[in-house]
């Protein structure tokens, strides 16, 4: 199961699996992030690449239009080491 809410402006929380079945849903909240927002992954058990793809495009999107990105908070070690192959440490903030 996965579940991601807008809590307010300024986070979004991730709940449960984010994989390939998910992406429409993720879809539909992250199309809503217009500005800086910190990912909250408190709730997050596992991230596949179509996940990773989501968040990326976010990313781009917000960075291309001037509003800022995403900062990613609360990562377990798994989803970190995932994130730190894949070279998106680059790319996003995480604390």
């Amino acid at each position: 199961m996965f579940d991601a809410k807008i809590l307010d402006d300024k986070t979004v929380q991730l709940f449960g699996r984010f994989d390939a079945a998910q992406v429409e849903k993720a879809r539909v909240v992250f199309d809503q992030v217009k500005g800086p927002v910190e990912v909250d992954f408190t709730g997050l058990e596992y991230i596949s690449s179509a996940g990773l793809g989501i968040l990326l495009m976010t990313q781009r999107r917000l960075k291309e239009g001037g509003r800022g990105g995403l900062r990613l908070t609360n990562m377990n070690k798994h989803i970190r080491d995932v994130f730190q192959y894949a070279g998106f440490d680059q790319v996003f903030e995480i604390v």
